[in-house]
């Protein structure tokens, strides 16, 4: 009687435990990315735009001005102009003279685009949530928000 007992109360664990689920969020990052880079081909195909390069990092660019010289390295400390806008083009942000290092920069997909053009360069970065404010936006982006940003690489130094 014991034993099965015993068996009785190991089948049972079993199937409870199995039947217990990790509550996900509506999205895990993998469907994210999917309806982010859907998003960004919808607005192409509405803005009627053809003429963009996609990173293996999800990250679609745009090189308007490839600019002078060398190329500004992740470790570098870069002067940019810039305007961003959400994929309806509001406008969110905009600066002249903005300086960081790139490194240590909030959103991937600039630490991924801006070494792709010179001193003088311009370049159109359509970024999808993962590499802008993620899931947990920004105090002017909503969450889960792609992103296009235009930005002149003003100067740069190592």
């Amino acid at each position: 009687m014991k034993r099965y007992l015993l068996l009785l109360g190991i089948c049972a664990a079993v199937t409870f435990s199995a039947c217990r689920k990790t509550v996900q969020s509506p999205f895990d990052a993998s469907q994210q990315a999917k309806y982010d880079d859907k998003a960004i081909q919808d607005y192409f195909l509405l803005n009627q735009i053809t003429d963009v390069t996609k990173d293996p990092s999800g990250l679609y660019y745009h090189i308007d001005t490839p600019g002078t010289g060398a190329h500004p390295t992740s470790s570098s400390n870069v002067v940019v102009n810039y305007t961003g806008f959400l994929l309806d083009e509001t406008p969110f942000d905009a600066q002249s003279s903005y300086y960081f290092q790139l490194a240590n920069f909030d959103i991937e997909g600039w630490r991924i685009g801006l070494p792709l053009i010179g001193k003088g360069g311009t370049i159109t970065l359509y970024i999808p949530s993962g590499l802008a404010f993620g899931e947990k936006g920004s105090s002017k982006v909503p969450g889960n928000t792609c992103l296009i940003y235009h930005i002149t690489l003003q100067g740069f130094s190592d």
